[in-house]
């Protein structure tokens, strides 16, 4: 069975670092793609970043480009997203997904398989 289970949340001030966790079980990364995306209140949920567990490589949105890091350990199984310089409007319920042979970019949101439970991160101003 394939499950995800993102971690890390918080409460951070503005300016902040947290690091999330997604624990990924019943697969292993070759050939697929993980990302992050996010949901605040009242907004659609957006994809925030993804790498591929083959290769390592990586996609961002822009605005969390050159604040955000994705990263992948293939023998824990566990994707990261260390989040630096955080800013009120990341405010967000952050879900890990992983789907199998798609792109290295946040456009196919919709064909993701696989998604973890949501870890809430609140940055304060």
């Amino acid at each position: 069975e394939v499950q995800l289970q993102a971690s890390g949340g918080g409460l951070v001030q503005a300016g902040g670092s947290l690091r999330l966790s997604c624990a990924a079980s019943g697969f292993t990364f070759d050939g697929y793609v993980i990302a992050w995306f996010r949901q605040a209140p009242g907004k659609e949920r957006e994809g925030v970043s993804c790498i591929t567990g083959s290769d390592g490589a990586t996609a961002y949105a822009a605005s969390v480009k050159g604040r955000f890091t994705i990263s992948s350990d293939n023998a824990k199984n566990t994707v990261y997203l260390q989040m630096n310089n955080l800013k009120p409007e990341d405010t967000a319920v952050y879900y890990c997904a992983a789907a199998n042979g798609l792109p290295v970019n946040l456009s196919y949101q919709n064909e993701y398989s696989y998604w973890g439970q949501g870890t809430q991160v609140t940055v304060s101003s």
